[in-house]
């Protein structure tokens, strides 16, 4: 792939990254800023720190674009593994509990995962980004704080998945504000197990996909070698 910078900083646009395991969104689009040399900038739907995948990027005119594009439906695949849960509902916190997944069936999580398909109710997780009384949920989640947050319609349009018990090898389209989280959380308590979400990959933002995403490394490398060249 090749960039034109200055067609980029003068005309604004859109770029697709691929988010490194660990780093934020918000780390990924403070990089660019650095690199690029331009203040305008944002991104659309944020990927948790652990999560990989399709990051949007609007730069200069194209943060117009961002709210318009956190509206899309998304896809992500990833592993739900059941008999463990953490508070966080991924690997962020350590392990709560622990359950023999023994007697979990194949058509018992077949079942389970029809429950979650279609138009059903979630709570995002007390370590979201999710503003509670005008503070960020996971702020009072890490000081210990109870935190209720309401719960939410969301839409799963697509539940494929393959299992290898005790995992659950995913392929998810749904709508916006979905938290795939949650939906490792309700399997688990759904089997009776618990579960967590062990790997998360955001594959696809509406018709943009990660197969035609920079690597962050590439991308800084094309924009500080000029790019435009």
């Amino acid at each position: 792939m090749q960039l034109d910078l200055n067609e980029l900083k003068e005309k604004g646009g859109l770029l697709l990254v691929d988010k490194p395991v660990t780093w934020t969104s918000f780390d990924v689009v403070n990089k660019l800023r650095y690199a690029l040399k331009i203040k305008k900038i944002g991104h659309a739907g944020t990927l948790d720190p652990l999560a990989t995948g399709l990051l949007l990027i609007g730069v200069g005119k194209g943060t117009k674009l961002l709210n318009d594009l956190q509206g899309l439906d998304k896809s992500y695949t990833g592993i739900i593994e059941l008999g463990k849960t953490t508070a966080s509902y991924d690997m962020e916190r350590p392990f709560e509990v622990e359950n023999d997944t023994t007697d979990v069936t194949e058509e018992i999580v077949s079942e389970q995962i029809d429950k979650l398909t279609g138009v059903i109710e979630q709570v995002p997780p007390s370590h979201s980004a999710v503003k509670v009384n005008g503070t960020r949920a996971y702020k009072l989640a890490r000081q210990n704080e109870e935190v209720i947050i309401k719960k939410r319609t969301v839409s799963i349009h697509q539940f494929d998945y393959q299992l290898k018990l005790p995992e659950v090898i995913f392929d998810i389209r749904c709508s916006k504000g979905t938290y795939i989280r949650s939906i490792a959380n309700d399997l688990g308590q759904l089997v009776g197990v618990g579960g967590y979400l062990k790997l998360l990959r955001r594959t696809s933002v509406g018709d943009y996909h990660i197969k035609n995403a920079w690597q962050l490394d590439a991308l800084i490398d094309e924009i500080q070698g000029d790019g435009d060249n």
